[in-house]
């Protein structure tokens, strides 16, 4: 009955801005997408599934070449009827039995029976569709892409899209999904590319997401939290992104053995301690921003195996010691940015290597040699009391022990020191980090983001060709 009564009071709810949603290009408020979300819980089964056989049940009067596309039909319909703003009018034409002409839907032949047509991709990113996901969506069983990203579809996954076990690309970003990370993709052998940017999931990681054999992996901008599974060690991904989440702790140690790795963005989130020196092993790694959380200590010696990397982000951090030569010389880098931490000095390297085609922003740290930096008493309050990255769990007795740090700093624009001895400053009260937000804190002068920082494209992008998957 209490179930009755809250499915009448969402319908009345619904009426009073259901016309709002025809005629609004505006992203949903927070209570608008929470009414979405209550809809498709009331419309879901307690485990999220279908009863079995349920397809058969449904009564239609049109006829179809196979049972396949009967499936996809049901699935279709339901989703449209789950669909409450669709200002582009994507989905108009979803009437008829030729499932095949919708729009946003494609077909190809079945990889088990040639002779057969079915729905195996759909794509409908960018259409500002404002609805759910019905758990009925689980009958395209041969589905292998589906796109939908920039769209408005609240709520969850459904346990159902369990059986989509074709699956090879989803993606899923920049919606307002809730609830924690998606497994049912754990389900999902032949998956390759994964995107859930952009939502609103939350909660820690599965650490079967790092077993499967990913090539793209898009986590940022979400609410996850907990610690990095040790399990990243085993990934396949070739880009991993977790920027801009509530992410804490250490960089695994296992990270030096993601050989596929090119592209690793830890930006914006509350992981800290050293640097592990595994992070030198990544031999193809040609993007790799750390900036925006707790790093400390200074950097381990094994950042100069860092051959092909182009894009050294270290910014807003709690980094010390002196940025070496090697890091500076490194034969593929194009943008170095280690601003807004406690750096004592540079070697000249650096210096001579912003003067060329490289992007060197060395503002506020603890330099004599450079304008813009931090005043003495903030300097001292981390250099006078440096982590020690041979003790530190993070670092796991990799990193260098740290120089002593200097009895007077006279970064400019300070005024001369005094020819008396300064006063010994206080000891510092270490006071625990900031609580991490969804995004940055604002600077002065932020790091360029790499390009898989932008949310994604609403350009509907055709399918691959579904036969050569295996």
């Amino acid at each position: 009955m209490t179930r009755l009564v809250r499915a009448s009071g969402c319908f009345l709810l619904f009426t009073l801005f259901i016309s709002f949603f025809s005629s609004s290009l505006f992203a949903l408020t927070n209570d608008e997408a929470s009414l979405i979300a209550r809809r498709q819980l009331l419309s879901l089964l307690e485990n999220e599934e279908l009863p079995y056989g349920f397809e058969y049940k449904v009564d239609i009067n049109v006829t179809f070449p196979n049972q396949r596309l009967r499936r996809a039909y049901i699935a279709l319909q339901a989703w449209k009827k789950a669909i409450y703003s669709d200002p582009f009018n994507t989905t108009s034409n979803w009437v008829g039995a030729n499932v095949c002409s919708y729009k946003g839907v494609f077909c190809a032949p079945a990889l088990d029976n040639r002779n057969l047509s079915v729905v195996a991709g759909i794509d409908i990113n960018g259409a500002d569709i404002a609805g759910y996901l019905p758990p009925e969506m689980g009958l395209m069983t041969d589905v292998a892409l589906f796109h939908i990203n920039s769209n408005r579809i609240c709520g969850i996954v459904p346990n159902s899209f369990s059986r989509l076990s074709l699956m090879y690309e989803f993606d899923i970003s920049n919606n307002r999904f809730v609830g924690y990370f998606p497994k049912v993709v754990l389900a999902w052998p032949n998956l390759k590319y994964l995107d859930i940017r952009f939502n609103n999931f939350e909660g820690c990681l599965p650490k079967q997401v790092f077993l499967k054999g990913l090539d793209a992996l898009f986590l940022n901008n979400n609410r996850f939290r907990c610690n990095i599974p040790e399990t990243i060690g085993n990934s396949t991904v070739s880009t991993v992104v977790f920027a801009n989440n509530n992410f804490t702790g250490c960089i695994p140690h296992s990270i030096g053995n993601m050989a596929n790795l090119n592209e690793i963005i830890f930006m914006g989130n509350g992981l800290g301690g050293c640097f592990p020196p595994e992070i030198g092993k990544l031999k193809n790694a040609t993007v790799f921003d750390v900036s925006f959380n707790q790093f400390a200590g200074n950097l381990p010696s094994s950042f100069a195996d860092l051959k092909n990397v182009e894009e050294l982000i270290l910014a807003n951090n709690k980094l010390i010691g002196v940025m070496p030569k090697n890091i500076c010389k490194l034969p593929c880098l194009k943008n170095l940015n280690f601003s807004f931490n406690f750096f004592q000095g540079e070697d000249e390297a650096c210096l001579q290597a912003s003067k060329k085609d490289i992007v060197v922003d060395g503002d506020s740290n603890c330099m004599d040699n450079r304008q813009n930096q931090k005043s003495l008493d903030t300097c001292l309050s981390i250099l006078s009391n440096p982590i020690n990255c041979s003790k530190d769990k993070c670092g796991g007795g990799g990193g260098e022990k740290p120089p002593s740090p200097p009895l007077v700093l006279s970064p400019p624009p300070l005024p001369p020191v005094p020819m008396q001895s300064p006063p010994q400053p206080p000891t510092p009260v270490q006071s625990p980090p900031p609580s991490v937000q969804s995004s940055p804190p604002p600077v002065h002068s932020p790091p360029p983001p790499p390009p898989v920082h932008s949310p994604p494209p609403p350009i509907p992008s055709p399918p691959p060709p579904l036969f050569e998957i295996n």
